[in-house]
């Protein structure tokens, strides 16, 4: 609460009214986190990969692109630090319902279909998430058929 009351002085005062933060307690950093793994896990993040990250980041928390970089690369730098799932799972258990948790979990589709297949990998960490983050298989599965379903028919290969 103080700190709201000093960005909202610093505001006042003509500060960095632009400049979105992402603190280490921010569900949105973990979330993100979460899709860079999806992203790599294959090895890289691919030019489309990027794309679809990007845009879904930005649809999803209503951020603009500069906002939505921004994420990324803070993301990205934890998502470097992490040894494992849990850091970001555990604030996004703490921070969402089950509908924002089942969002994750779509939204880590998303980004594995991006490039038109899913590979095992990333079948097996999206696996991994939603246990840890208590999506159930059912809806995990779901989520996956929605996800593939709504993508132009040419670009299935999963």
């Amino acid at each position: 609460m103080l700190q709201a009351f000093k960005d909202f002085l610093s505001d006042l005062a003509g500060g960095e009214k632009d400049r979105v933060r992402f603190e280490g307690d921010d569900y949105r950093l973990a979330a993100a986190a979460l899709l860079i793994h999806a992203a790599m896990i294959d090895g890289a993040m691919s030019e489309v990969e990027r794309n679809r990250l990007i845009g879904v980041i930005m649809l999803r928390f209503g951020l603009d692109e500069a906002a939505a970089n921004e994420l990324v690369t803070e993301a990205t730098q934890a998502e470097q630090q992490a040894v494992d799932l849990y850091r970001f799972t555990s604030l996004i258990n703490r921070t969402l319902d089950d509908t924002g948790r089942q969002q994750v979990i779509e939204m880590m589709w998303q980004i594995a279909h991006a490039d038109g297949r899913v590979t095992e990998f990333e079948d097996n960490l999206i696996w991994r998430a939603a246990d840890l983050l208590h999506v159930s298989s059912q809806a995990r599965i779901a989520l996956r058929q929605r996800v593939a379903e709504s993508r132009p028919m040419g670009s299935r290969h999963d």
